[in-house]
């Protein structure tokens, strides 16, 4: 991680500067939070994000109780110097309401949503680092690899089928299928969409 001149940090009255988070896996932004500047020298020496508590008025670790730590792998500032972006990794959700996202009250929505594979491979990530009772996706993720390798033949047949019904509805219905189960087969083995990306983009050329 490219370290940041420190010295170069505008931080408020209060010794703070404004933190936002955003996931490199799905591109969402995270959380906002706040960093002093021994809060930003521990994320630097440690590449987990650390942020100082202005309720508690101390220095923690996100994700140090729950386990849903950063993991950060670039550190930006703004034109200014007064605010910082984090690329994190996260490990299971980043708000302590159980959602991905703190920013999941929606007052205005007229952009685009997020790519929808994107959505699904975060999704399914979170359930398998927080495992859901009566989850469908548990269950897979609980009876392992051959299981899920099995309902991805399931759907692989049922899209052939419906492919050679010329039944347009269904094969798309099946697709559908097959690539959900797709992706939690990724997830379990720790194949990102990157990976795949990549992969294509290779064979371009």
């Amino acid at each position: 991680m490219k370290t940041l001149n420190v010295n170069d940090i505008q931080y408020n009255a209060d010794g703070l500067v404004p933190v936002v988070a955003q996931s490199v896996d799905t591109q969402e932004v995270l959380m906002l939070a706040y960093m002093n500047e021994t809060a930003l020298n521990k994320t630097l020496s440690s590449g987990y994000a650390h942020y100082y508590s202005r309720s508690r008025q101390s220095l923690w670790k996100k994700g140090e109780t729950s386990g849903n730590v950063q993991a950060v792998l670039a550190l930006y500032y703004d034109c200014d110097a007064d605010s910082l972006l984090i690329k994190v990794k996260q490990t299971g959700v980043a708000c302590h309401t159980g959602k991905m996202s703190c920013f999941h009250h929606a007052v205005l929505e007229t952009e685009n949503k997020q790519p929808i594979l994107k959505a699904l491979y975060g999704l399914l990530e979170n359930r398998k680092n927080n495992p859901k009772e009566g989850s469908y996706t548990t269950y897979l993720f609980n009876e392992g690899l051959d299981k899920i390798l099995k309902k991805v033949g399931e759907e692989t047949s049922e899209v052939i089928i419906g492919a050679k019904n010329n039944d347009k509805d269904n094969t798309i219905n099946e697709i559908a299928d097959l690539a959900y189960h797709m992706m939690v087969m990724m997830v379990n083995e720790g194949i990102t969409l990157q990976d795949i990306e990549a992969q294509l983009e290779a064979r371009r050329q």
